[in-house]
């Protein structure tokens, strides 16, 4: 028994609130932007397979769809 704790086990160590809100707000941004990517990269995507844009094309409106996202989530 050399962990002997007096007291319930809910009253442990202190919660770092500061902390959790950065990581949670973290989670929230990466979760936003991966998001963002993923969509865009399948819009892209089908714009080369489907609509005969071909790589270039494809890449182009990858980078232009990324362009006009990050500047409709900031």
């Amino acid at each position: 028994m050399d962990n002997h704790h007096s007291g319930p086990v809910e009253t442990g160590a202190s919660m770092d609130y500061a902390e959790h809100d950065r990581t949670y707000n973290a989670f929230l941004a990466g979760a936003k932007w991966g998001t963002m990517v993923i969509v865009i990269l399948m819009i892209a995507m089908a714009a080369g397979f489907f609509g005969g844009a071909g790589f270039i094309g494809s890449l182009l409106v990858f980078i232009i769809l990324n362009i006009a996202g990050v500047f409709l989530l900031r």
